[in-house]
């Protein structure tokens, strides 16, 4: 039976595609609001026939929204940028787009919406990416006062941008750099678990108008979790100190790059721990298991392996 017709938007990305898979089983139609819909169409075989549809929506058209929301029950918003590059800006798509979706949603008399932001997102934030996420919280709420929030910390998963960066660079880079002393914790977090939170927030009317944030069972700093990546990895590196204002300096040149390895707003956000906070709603109270770094990170790191993914395994 049919739970009726999600539209999600940035569904192709990373949460997406587990989000995608979930919302599936759980018996939506599901309408992929997209920038490049070819792109998307690897996810069709996550449904049955017919279940999974791939739409060209840039979320900074009103109209293209309201046709992706027109007829929906409910919808998530999973649009997010890393960095800024053209007119891919953190306004526009952060604040900008997730007030134009809820305000739609809210026009279409959708029964449920999601917004996925991020932890740390405050209107007054002075990283951007922060600061925007903020605004969009706030503005989703303003016009959909009903929307659950959720702010997952650091997500790590097979396609994550954190593990697999940092274990590209250990294949060949002497040693790693640990930004403002590498004192920074975070509370990673499975993109599964992500998932799972969402699609339960879409059925369950008890989140309505709720804000949770999304970490996992344990906190760690990010020198902690580069020495945990090359463990893992059976690699040793040198861990270098690098002071706040090198880093920001560095990145300076490096996010003109494509594809940035840092920017100066990220090294704005490492100033900050990236934790869940005392007294937040939390995976726990969607009854979800947080799961743990170690029991994942294995399965799809092993590639980055000394001697490669095979290189302890007995072949007879």
């Amino acid at each position: 039976m049919s739970s009726g017709i999600v539209t999600v938007f940035g569904g192709s990305g990373f949460i997406g595609r587990y989000l995608v898979q979930r919302l599936a089983q759980d018996g939506w139609m599901v309408r992929l609001a997209v920038r490049h819909p070819a792109r998307a169409n690897f996810l069709k075989p996550l449904g049955d026939i017919g279940q999974i549809t791939p739409l060209c929506v840039p979320v900074q058209d009103p109209e293209a929204v309201a046709a992706a929301l027109h007829g929906a029950d409910a919808a998530v918003n999973l649009t997010g940028l890393l960095y800024e590059s053209g007119k891919q800006r953190f306004q526009a798509v952060h604040a900008e787009a997730a007030k134009t979706i809820a305000e739609v949603a809210a026009a279409e008399g959708l029964s449920a919406l999601v917004q996925v932001s991020a932890i740390g997102a405050d209107p007054s934030a002075q990283a951007a990416y922060a600061r925007t996420k903020g605004e969009g919280e706030a503005a989703v709420l303003q016009a959909f006062p009903q929307a659950t929030i959720l702010r997952p910390s650091v997500v790590f998963g097979p396609e994550d941008g954190f593990f697999n960066r940092f274990a590209e660079m250990a294949r060949f880079a002497p040693a790693l750099p640990l930004i403002g002393g590498g004192k920074t914790r975070f509370q990673p977090v499975y993109v599964d678990d992500v998932a799972r939170a969402a699609a339960l927030a879409l059925k369950d009317p008890a989140c309505r108008g709720k804000v949770y944030e999304l970490g996992g069972p344990k906190t760690y700093s990010f020198k902690q979790l580069l020495e945990l990546l090359m463990k893992t990895t059976g690699r040793r590196r040198m861990l270098v100190n690098l002071p706040f204002g090198i880093a920001r300096l560095q990145a300076a040149f490096l996010e003109l790059l494509p594809v940035p390895p840092l920017t100066r707003d990220q090294v704005t956000l490492l100033r900050s721990d990236n934790v869940v906070s005392e007294g937040a709603l939390t995976l726990q109270d969607l009854g979800i298991e947080a799961t743990t770094v170690e029991s994942i990170i294995p399965t799809y790191l092993d590639q980055y392996r000394v001697g490669g993914r095979f290189a302890d395994r007995k072949l007879f």
